[in-house]
């Protein structure tokens, strides 16, 4: 491991799984942090059985989504229901500073393997557990993806058209959401660490990460009793705000006027002098009660545009305006190959395979994705040798007794 990067000393004992669990130990990887992953060798992650599938072929292997949560970390494949592997999770733990886990909350204390055991092999260890709803509480034991949490958060009210049932924000949204918290949690117990030799339980809930992002909507409760609703791509401050077709199969740019001035920027663009100079829409406030109007008339110029020249057009005036780019788009844009966020790893039986690189780019020790993620059990003869000093025998014996799989 990189000396360089900042966090070479750190150890973690990662027990997650899925997606919401392995990106935050992901991040940590990038960093330097050496990341043993422990997965079951007979029920595999559901991670990877998930499109998209490199080359389109499914497999273990394969999975775009398993791939890029867990690039850079070691893999070894251990049956927890087998007795002997106690053992090998008690050695991990002595060489762990922090242990992560992200099952329901019955799973690491049915193995035995919740904080109060653990800190009692290893006082001062920091574990962090993370799951739908929290350790405690009447919906605690409640399973399920980040999909269930953003609805029981309150995100699916709030997204979608009003003459509509709710949409939902696209994919298990938490998911994407709590990683971030997750992985400073860690940080922030690290650094108590150092500081005063103690470790900690973190006990997080993805669907209390989440919330926060909805404080707008709940402060408009508390303060004014209003409940916000759907408004499909309406905005309750800018106007226009919107997402409009182009030529061409499937196109759409996106343009919003966050001003008086960029409004009538747009108006220029567009051709449309009277809605520039006409008093009714001189102020956001009459915007908003017009959009059908102005929607209909930003739509008849679109409509005649492919969706990068009209980009281009409105960028040049100082409007806010942008191509809505789909998955191909997004890996042939200049930002994101300026900022190197795609990056080509190496992988064990894949050969190359792309993942997305560091999130944050530190001027003095830049993070890096060292190689892609594990196979199944790729690690272990490395894990058990050079990480916990077995030799041979032992190893043989604890592959005779099915540790293993």
């Amino acid at each position: 491991m990189a000396s360089a990067l900042p966090l070479a000393d750190v150890r973690i004992l990662d027990f997650m799984w899925v997606m919401a669990g392995p990106a935050s130990t992901r991040m940590l990887a990038d960093y330097g942090a050496t990341i043993i992953r422990i997965e079951s060798p007979t029920r595999v992650d559901t991670a990877r059985t998930l499109q998209p599938f490199h080359n389109n072929t499914a497999g273990p292997d394969s999975s775009g989504l398993f791939n890029n949560c867990n690039a850079g970390k070691y893999g070894i494949a251990l049956d927890l229901g087998n007795p002997r592997s106690r053992e090998v999770v008690h050695d991990l733990l002595k060489w762990a500073q922090v242990v992560t886990e992200s099952f329901s909350p019955k799973a690491m204390r049915a193995w035995g393997y919740d904080y109060e055991s653990l800190r009692k092999i290893k006082p001062d260890i920091i574990m962090l557990s993370t799951c739908l709803m929290g350790q405690t509480g009447p919906l605690s034991r409640i399973a399920g993806f980040g999909n269930m949490a953003a609805a029981i958060s309150g995100f699916h009210n709030l997204t979608g058209w009003p003459d509509r049932p709710p949409a939902g924000p696209f994919g298990a949204y938490t998911d994407y959401v709590a990683p971030r918290f997750s992985a400073m949690a860690i940080l922030a117990a690290l650094d108590h660490h150092r500081r005063t030799g103690e470790g900690q339980y973190i006990d997080q809930s993805q669907a209390e990460s989440a919330v926060h992002f909805l404080t707008p909507a709940i402060l408009d409760y508390t303060a004014n009793g209003r409940v916000q609703s759907r408004v499909g791509n309406l905005d309750r401050e800018f106007a226009p705000h919107g997402v409009y077709k182009t030529v061409g199969e499937d196109g759409w740019i996106a343009i919003v006027c966050e001003t008086d001035a960029q409004w009538r920027a747009l108006c220029s663009v567009i051709n449309r002098k009277d809605l520039a100079d006409h008093p009714r829409l001189a102020t956001a406030k009459g915007r908003r009660e017009n959009a059908a109007e102005i929607d209909a008339a930003i739509s008849e110029w679109t409509r005649n545009m492919g969706e990068r020249a009209a980009e281009a057009f409105l960028q040049s005036r100082g409007v806010p305006a942008h191509q809505v780019q789909n998955s191909a788009h997004a890996a042939r844009d200049p930002q994101m190959a300026h900022r190197g966020h795609f990056v080509e790893v190496s992988h064990s039986t894949l050969g190359k395979t792309v993942v997305e690189g560091p999130r944050a780019h530190f001027s003095r020790t830049p993070g890096q994705v060292r190689a892609g993620a594990p196979s199944l059990g790729e690690h272990n003869q490395y894990v058990l040798e050079t990480i916990l000093g077995y030799d041979d025998e032992k190893i043989t014996d604890l592959v005779a007794a099915g540790v293993f799989g």
